[in-house]
């Protein structure tokens, strides 16, 4: 059995009168490219937010790695990368300085441990020649990928990304892909991402998750989920007809 990454069991989250999610469960195995996905309104930024630790659950549980989310959130957030809006950056700092200067927050590392770390996920997500760029010359794709980086310093077993390929022409949505399989593939990450571009993440994506009126409606693989449309082979046809048939 997979070692699982992230685990939510029957998670439920009210503010006020209002259920925003209600009894949510699932999870996300390592080295999984997942992706959550649901309609406007359906409860996926209040999940990805929980997650991340910037709002407390109603009730339920959430697991990062084996730590709990509720009892100890230091050690659950510890091992988690996430980018949940799009990353705000210092403009005339450039790529280098601002990492190093973002490095600082991890003071479990030695000063030169954390400078090798900036070169190293600068090399990794391919922007160490543009590092000593300023940051407002960069184009919309390569501050994504400048915000994975910044995800990356802690050594992260899991990031999130909530809505990451927003904006991105087509060739910075496939440099943005193949840097999130390259990290799968050699560095044994795991994602969750959350977004609405159901053909982009069809390319590279595991599992779905689907929730809808906060609550979860699906869960399983691409291609089982391939399986659900009537002779067609996108996964935005299967959503539809599942988000029709709920």
């Amino acid at each position: 059995m997979k070692e699982k990454k992230i685990e939510v069991i029957n998670v439920t989250k009210k503010i006020g009168r209002k259920t925003i999610l209600e009894n949510i469960s699932f999870t996300v195995s390592k080295g999984e490219i997942s992706a959550l996905i649901g309609p406007n309104g359906a409860g996926k930024t209040t999940l990805i937010r929980m997650l991340t630790g910037l709002i407390d659950l109603t009730d339920g549980e959430i697991f990062i790695c084996g730590n709990s989310i509720i009892k100890d959130r230091k050690n659950a957030l510890k091992k988690l990368g996430a980018i949940v809006e799009a990353p705000i950056f210092f403009p005339y700092m450039t790529g280098r300085k601002l990492l190093q200067n973002l490095a600082r927050l991890h003071n479990d590392m030695p000063r030169k441990e954390q400078l090798d770390k900036v070169e190293e996920v600068l090399e990794l997500v391919g922007l160490r020649d543009r590092g000593d760029d300023k940051v407002k010359t960069y184009s919309l794709g390569m501050k994504q990928r400048l915000g994975i980086a910044q995800a990356l310093l802690g050594n992260p077993d899991v990031i999130i990304l909530d809505e990451p390929s927003n904006g991105l022409d087509p060739l910075g949505m496939k440099q943005l892909r193949e840097l999130i399989k390259k990290l799968r593939d050699e560095k044994g990450v795991t994602f969750l991402i959350s977004s609405h571009l159901l053909d982009e993440l069809q390319l590279f994506c595991d599992k779905f998750i689907i929730i809808n009126n906060g609550k979860v409606i699906w869960e399983g693989t691409k291609e089982e989920l391939i399986t659900l449309t009537s002779g067609g082979n996108r996964i935005e046809d299967a959503f539809i007809e599942l988000i029709k048939v709920k």
